[in-house]
């Protein structure tokens, strides 16, 4: 762990960090040039959270060898939403030593208004902080802080379980707003068929009719016509 205390603890520090990034341990874990999901990593924009301004000049220089693109670098994860759409990244790294509540908050914002995979490393790793920075919308979390070897291949599997959750969130909502269309649209049916004494059958063709004339969704026929009621 290269987290030594004090001035000279933290020259040795920078020290072993530097040899770490050079020596061939690194290199094996260059990311792969091949078509397929790798493809879509390499090469993506990092908003860097780093308050050791010398370890995150290198942990920047490892990133970029590994093929990401360091597009900022941040002091504390404040106001994550502005930065990232300032700087455009595409993933955020955070090593941070102990999250605290409003590293999280900010973490939340982030996740709701401009979701993007977040990788964190932390000195300390409680249950309950590693539960409250998952609820955050937290990626991956990594006690015992940032360790330059490792930061290539849990950004990879970060990325991985972002997307797939991503994907899952995609088609809950789309879910959601599927079954909310039904019900405003068999409501509207039943406000027709009590109405013009219609059959199901009826009011569905004349909600469809009336939705390929106006150039509108049928959903949004039905909610007219709740509208009025």
């Amino acid at each position: 762990m290269l987290r030594p205390r004090g001035t000279a603890g933290n020259r040795a520090g920078h020290a072993a960090l530097q040899e770490l990034w050079q020596s061939p341990c690194v290199g094996q874990y260059r990311i792969p040039e091949r078509a397929g999901a790798d493809e879509g990593i390499r090469g993506l924009r990092v908003l860097l959270v780093d308050a050791d301004t010398e370890r995150a000049a290198l942990v920047s220089a490892g990133l970029r060898a590994a093929g990401y693109e360091v597009v900022a670098l941040a002091p504390d994860a404040a106001d994550l939403t502005r930065r990232v759409r300032e700087s455009g990244a595409e993933v955020i790294v955070c090593d941070l030593d102990d999250p605290g509540r409003d590293a999280l908050e900010s973490m939340r914002a982030l996740n709701r208004d401009e979701p993007r995979p977040v990788v964190l490393f932390a000195e300390r790793g409680e249950p309950e902080q590693i539960e409250a920075a998952l609820e955050a919308g937290v990626a991956a979390y990594v006690v015992e802080g940032l360790a330059p070897t490792r930061v290539r291949p849990v950004i990879e599997v970060a990325i991985r379980r972002f997307r797939a959750h991503h994907a899952m969130r995609q088609e809950l909502e789309q879910t959601r707003a599927t079954l909310a269309a039904r019900t405003i649209i068999d409501r509207a049916k039943a406000r027709l068929m009590e109405r013009g004494r219609l059959s199901e059958e009826e009011a569905y063709r004349r909600l469809r009719r009336s939705a390929m004339d106006q150039g509108r969704r049928m959903v949004d026929v039905a909610q007219t016509i709740l509208d009025k009621s």
